[in-house]
């Protein structure tokens, strides 16, 4: 009896660990399964603004999808985007979801783009906003957003200089108030309560994004009416070409750099905004609304306090600011088919679902470029003062999508550090950036 109760205990023992051991390995093959199954979406984007606020977004899709990992890699902001990109895909790197600006980028990279047509956004977009972006009736490619830029400025500071900004409607009223505001810092009478203000304006021509596409944009967005009235021009004729001296002049002539303009190339957009706007070191950077967040980071009381002024183009439409998309998301046609419905779904997800929109407008500071966010206003400062703009009319078009490429940044703002340093006339710059866009046309 005894020997039959110790068989019967070891029989058991055995059947135990045989269905312990079996369970184990079903969880392991099962996980080796599912690990084997996950789609990888790799991204390749630009806008280093958003760069922690997409992982986030990244990490909330996950959990709903926990099938897909997406790995995001960022590029922008003082680094050239375009050259990282083609040194991307040369490398056999390839991303599966990668950023495109308009009409000549997608020409450039057309035998990479998947056709988006069949889409759940394409029929929410805003009219006319995938004009640059649709080729033979085909959509390829998905606006991260609508921007405006101006001369982002701290209403606080000009409060306490006596300035009213509702009266700053063209370039001359805009010139006097920065007259005004330069003799009260040189004075000191600012200095009990913004004891770091030392100037009126932080230039970065060290970003050539900014001087070449954005400054230069405020006067050819009134000399072209679109990216692809630009993207179809043989020649520029810098109808403004004044009016733009004028603004690089205003900047720089009342930048902590006025005195030695060529320190002005080694200005970056961190200096400007962060080490700049956010400490109160400076008044007023010209910039757009996508400068919220980082402003927020350093201070949240300045980004709070933060309005922005017209561009004005003596000569032209003055009391405006330009608008428009700054980018686009697209899929690489290339990428595996199961890689490419998720690299779509986690697009759809972004600006369909009531948590994308949510980090669309409320995370990323995105003015939507769909229809659909009705409960989603922004509520930032300098999305706020965009929308104000857009609904009053008093805009201008991004036409700098429709450059030839390279123009904007490798030869404008190159030629426009090169007249900061001396080494050019305001003739030669214009001159140069005439030749060299008809014979890159």
């Amino acid at each position: 009896m005894f020997k039959s109760k110790r068989l019967i205990a070891f029989v058991m023992t055995v059947l135990m660990t045989s269905m312990l051991f079996a369970g184990c390995a079903s969880k392991e093959q099962k996980e080796v399964s599912e690990e084997k199954d996950k789609v990888e979406v790799n991204v390749f984007q630009f806008k280093v603004e958003i760069a922690k606020e997409l992982e986030e977004a990244v990490l909330a899709y996950e959990k709903e999808h926990p099938n897909v990992k997406i790995n995001v890699q960022t590029v922008g902001g003082g680094d050239d985007y375009g050259a990282a990109l083609k040194a991307k895909f040369q490398s056999g790197s390839e991303p599966d979801i990668f950023n495109v600006g308009g009409p000549q980028d997608v020409q450039d990279w057309m035998n990479k783009l998947e056709d988006l047509s069949d889409q759940p956004w394409v029929d929410l977009a805003l009219p006319g906003i995938l004009s640059g972006v649709t080729v033979d009736e085909k959509v390829f490619a998905l606006p991260f957003n609508i921007e405006g830029y101006g001369f982002v400025y701290n209403k606080g500071i000009f409060e306490a200089a006596g300035i009213d900004p509702l009266k700053i409607v063209d370039y001359k009223s805009l010139e006097e108030a920065v007259k005004t505001l330069d003799a009260k810092i040189k004075n000191g009478e600012l200095k009990e309560k913004y004891p770091l203000l030392e100037a009126v304006f932080e230039y970065p021509a060290k970003e050539t994004w900014v001087t070449g596409l954005h400054t230069s944009n405020a006067i050819l967005g009134q000399e072209f009416n679109s990216s692809i009235e630009a993207f179809h021009a043989d020649k520029v004729a810098f109808k403004y070409g004044d009016a733009l001296k004028k603004l690089i002049d205003l900047q720089a002539n009342y930048s902590s750099n006025k005195d030695e303009k060529q320190k002005l190339n080694a200005v970056d957009y961190t200096r400007q905004a962060e080490e700049g706007l956010a400490i109160e070191r400076v008044a007023m950077i010209q910039q757009g609304n996508w400068v919220y967040g980082k402003i927020k980071g350093v201070d949240e009381n300045v980004a709070k306090n933060l309005d922005i002024l017209p561009m004005p183009v003596k000569g032209g439409k003055e009391d405006c600011i330009p608008v428009g998309v700054p980018m686009h998301w697209v899929v690489n046609k290339d990428s595996k088919d199961e890689v490419k419905a998720a690299a779509k779904d986690f697009l759809n997800w972004l600006y369909t679902s009531d948590e994308g929109k949510d980090y669309i407008v409320n995370k990323f500071y995105f003015i939507p470029p769909l229809k659909g966010f009705e409960n989603f206003e922004p509520k930032d400062a300098l999305g706020k003062a965009v929308k104000r703009y857009a609904e009053a009319g008093k805009t201008t078009p991004w036409v700098f999508m429709g450059y030839p490429t390279g123009w904007g940044m490798e030869v404008l703002g190159n030629d426009i550090q090169k007249y900061l340093a001396g080494e050019y006339t305001w003739e030669e710059v214009i001159s140069d950036a005439k030749a060299k866009w008809e014979k890159m046309r």
